[in-house]
């Protein structure tokens, strides 16, 4: 059961994407200055928060105190559709869950604001994963990507939430056209991108099963606003959801966050892949084109996306300007670190070898 209706409108509906604010307790005035600057630029029907609204692995997350500092943090992220008085729906990414104040704390939370749209979960334990009816002619599937797999990499959805869907697309007439949102990335987004050379120019390293990897976007699955500046953090294993999607072909699209400095949309077998950058400012993202994603869904069962930045909305004055340098161009994960560093002391141990190798041969001569 949906909690509030949700219509067209002219025949169209507009839904707002933000991902990954991943904000503490003293949430950053340039977080909510592209959420408030892109409400009222574009003013959304709905706004769907696809995860990482809270940067639960903070030490500020900690304990009691911990708790109302969660608290405290969503509440801010969500003033601004209160004011507004505009409806959003959300969905849990990996690290919200790391903070004291659980999940299902979190989700109650945030069914406390009359503005908050959800419906009946999947099941008891799966409260962030449901789905949204638009005038029973189109559908929004949120799903709970979870955390860390046990075997490695993350998790993704599990088997009872891919038998959830299918009976939720089953109980209707028809299959309806639809549009997924959740955290993390499904393996498939790398048969979207083309693996390169190492030196390729613009290229990104991979990690996990695809270490030592490197990738670009595909020029022609691809458009000319999209960028990609780190590699897809998808899961190990492939549990078929997308080829779930593909049984009926009503998903016209899925669209994630996860990976922050990532922004494009690409096609596989019929089937939108979409990223959405990072909107926080207190976590690595890519500098002023931090933004947000629109979709404006036609009644027909047709939709367009786009994305808004901040540098385009509100220029490139930034709050915090040593905090915006560090996480502009800090690492994106410790693998990243972890390689950078053994790479540079392979460096360092030729160049001290061909030294000596040097100093030798001027001492023989």
């Amino acid at each position: 059961m949906q909690n509030k209706e949700l219509n067209f409108r002219n025949g169209n509906f507009k839904i707002m994407q933000i991902a990954d604010t991943q904000e503490i307790p003293a949430v950053s005035t340039d977080t909510i200055k592209l959420i408030c600057a892109a409400l009222d630029k574009e003013k959304p029907d709905l706004v769907v928060f696809t995860g990482d609204q809270i940067k639960g692995y903070s030490s500020y997350f900690l304990g009691e105190k911990g708790k109302k500092g969660a608290e405290s943090a969503i509440k801010e992220l969500i003033k601004p559709l209160e004011d507004r008085e505009i409806l959003f729906t959300m969905t849990f990414g990996n690290h919200d869950g790391e903070a004291a104040l659980r999940k299902n704390e979190q989700f109650e939370l945030y069914k406390q604001s009359p503005m908050f749209v959800y419906a009946d979960g999947a099941s008891e334990d799966e409260e962030a994963t449901f789905c949204l009816n638009i005038s029973d002619k189109f559908l929004i599937y949120l799903f709970d990507t979870h955390s860390k797999n046990a075997s490695g990499g993350y998790s993704g959805v599990n088997a009872e939430q891919l038998e959830w869907y299918r009976s939720m697309r089953d109980s209707y007439e028809k299959p309806l056209p639809s549009l997924v949102f959740q955290h993390i990335p499904t393996p498939e987004y790398f048969d979207v991108i083309k693996k390169v050379p190492r030196f390729t120019k613009g290229c990104v390293r991979a990690f996990g099963d695809h270490k030592n990897e490197f990738y670009t976007l595909d020029p022609h699955n691809s458009g000319l606003r999209d960028f990609m500046k780190e590699s897809p953090a998808a899961p190990y294993e492939n549990v078929g959801q997308i080829d779930a999607f593909l049984e009926k072909g009503e998903v016209l699209g899925v669209y994630v966050g996860h990976d922050h400095n990532n922004s494009f949309v690409a096609n596989y077998r019929g089937i939108d892949l979409g990223y959405t950058q990072g909107a926080g400012f207190n976590v690595y993202g890519p500098g002023l084109d931090r933004g947000v994603r629109i979709f404006n869904i036609n009644e027909n069962g047709t939709y367009e996306t786009k994305t808004v930045t901040f540098g385009e909305l509100c220029g490139s004055e930034v709050k915090n300007k040593a905090k915006f340098a560090i996480y502009t161009y800090a690492p994106t994960n410790v693998s990243q670190v972890v390689t950078a560093v053994k790479e540079a002391a392979i460096v360092a141990a030729a160049v001290a070898s061909a030294v000596g190798i040097i100093k030798t041969i001027k001492k023989k001569k």
